[in-house]
């Protein structure tokens, strides 16, 4: 019998990128009393609504992957409002989890949330070393702090949760929208739009030489899935590819998977981010049996298939 038979499984930001895959993989894994939280009905910002989700909706497992989530520029911009949102969320939630009863609670962290300095690869011990990079410290100091609370909630009353770190995820379902983007969407987008337009070029922001920990969304929700299963107790856990790709492998992948014909050109004028960013996942790998199965090829043939086959919503 699949540990998620007969339970009831509460998912919320289950509409969005990562949690469409999520979804998805409960489905597939035999979950059948399953709840997606809608911001339209549950305000997770607000406890009174909180203590109704879990009131209405009782959980043996919830997964919380909900978040305001945004590139630099609105990080930048609206700082404040990245910090309380994302805190009130984390906070109320894994609370009223445990206070209604819940046997396991898993979030999902942010990579951003390493220091700035920190040696490669990233190991969950280095994570509270430091302070990340400045641009997106409110944003992932606020996603930070359910590392602090599942650890007091676990020594104080012995609750059940994991943080699940991921890479630089990417796959179906992404945001392509390239005022936001990160990097594999927004080059996903350029070259197939450049490739069925027969466009002469496409820009590529930076050098191509910063590196990236890239994990298929699929992958990263088996990863969430098995920390349901196997951690009780409390853990912080990682889930990357154990390889840091340079963007111009990505460029060159693209290129072939896209049919873009046309030349690549550099815009070093444009940020990357930082030179290099590589998790170590081998703490995953002992505690859950876990891997990201799917090379960067075939993900990225799976993101490019997805996207023209959605452009006009992904568009947007």
């Amino acid at each position: 019998m699949s540990f998620w038979s007969g339970k009831r499984v509460l998912v919320t930001g289950g509409t969005g990128f990562l949690g469409s895959h999520v979804v998805d993989h409960l489905r597939a894994a035999g979950a059948r009393d399953l709840f997606v939280v809608r911001h339209s009905d549950y305000d997770l910002e607000r406890e009174v609504d909180v203590e109704r989700l879990f009131r209405e909706h009782p959980a043996d497992v919830v997964i919380h992957l909900a978040g305001l989530v945004g590139g630099i520029l609105p990080n930048q911009q609206r700082p404040a409002e990245f910090l309380y949102r994302n805190l009130m969320m984390g906070t109320l939630m894994l609370h009223y989890a445990w206070k209604s009863g819940a046997k396991r609670f898993v979030a999902a962290g942010a990579g951003c949330g390493y220091p700035l300095n920190a040696p490669m690869p990233l190991k969950e011990s280095d994570l509270w070393t430091g302070i990340p990079q400045p641009e997106s410290a409110p944003y992932s100091l606020a996603k930070r702090m359910l590392t602090i609370q599942g650890e007091a909630y676990h020594r104080q009353y012995g609750f059940s949760s994991s943080v699940c770190i991921p890479g630089n995820i990417y796959g179906p379902h992404d945001n392509f929208n390239l005022n936001d983007a990160h990097v594999i969407p927004a080059l996903v987008r350029k070259f197939v739009e450049a490739a069925d337009t027969k466009a002469d070029r496409v820009v590529v922001w930076g050098s191509g030489q910063a590196s990236r920990d890239f994990v298929y969304a699929g992958d990263v929700a088996d990863g969430l899935l098995l920390a349901a299963e196997k951690i009780a107790g409390f853990d912080v856990l990682n889930l990357g590819a154990n390889r840091d790709t340079k963007v111009s492998e990505v460029v060159d992948l693209l290129t072939e998977l896209t049919g873009f014909a046309g030349r690549v050109e550099l815009d070093r004028n444009k940020p990357e981010g930082q030179p290099r960013r590589l998790m170590d996942s081998t703490k995953a790998q002992r505690l859950l049996g876990w891997t990201a199965k799917t090379e960067l090829r075939r993900g990225l043939q799976l993101t490019v298939d997805w996207y023209r086959r959605h452009q006009a919503e992904a568009r947007k």
